[in-house]
């Protein structure tokens, strides 16, 4: 390959990154990478002792995606998008911004107990919008969301 064509491949990477950070909102730079603030505590000070170490006990089976799927409908697509690319229209107005799953999920960070954690918690100490949906969903539901999630089936068939 060319310098000139590996040039033109950097940039249009680059490019994309930028707009995939963008996506999660205002954070800080860690290592070269915009992260969000949720990711930066976890970073620093890891996980609240009640959710470190959760692992998921659901399969994926058609019935936990399929639950996911509805609950992540009823409760998530508005602010993150149906496919989950932080779009929804009850999102547009928010500030930050609702996260991007779909690359959310193509990072490290996106274990069983970091999106369980997120889910349950919201996102208010982090200064966001997000709910915490301990209150309102049971454990099982948060973890089929999470299958949903891991699974890329966010939209209901």
């Amino acid at each position: 390959m060319s310098n000139r064509t590996l040039l033109a491949v950097a940039a249009v990477l680059a490019f994309g990154l930028v707009g995939a950070y963008a996506q999660m909102g205002p954070g800080m730079m860690h290592g070269g990478m915009m992260v969000s603030p949720r990711h930066v505590y976890y970073m620093h000070t890891g996980l609240p002792p009640a959710y470190a170490d959760k692992i998921d006990p659901l399969k994926a089976t058609s019935a936990v995606l399929a639950r996911g799927r509805k609950l992540y409908a009823e409760n998530c697509a508005s602010c993150h998008g149906a496919n989950g690319d932080g779009n929804g229209a009850a999102g547009r107005t928010l500030d930050p911004p609702p996260a991007d799953l779909s690359f959310t999920m193509s990072m490290p960070i996106a274990q069983d107990d970091f999106l369980y954690w997120t889910i349950a918690e919201g996102g208010q100490q982090f200064g966001s919008a997000m709910p915490a949906f301990k209150s309102v969903l049971k454990p099982n539901e948060i973890w089929s969301i999470v299958e949903a999630l891991r699974n890329g089936e966010l939209q209901e068939k």
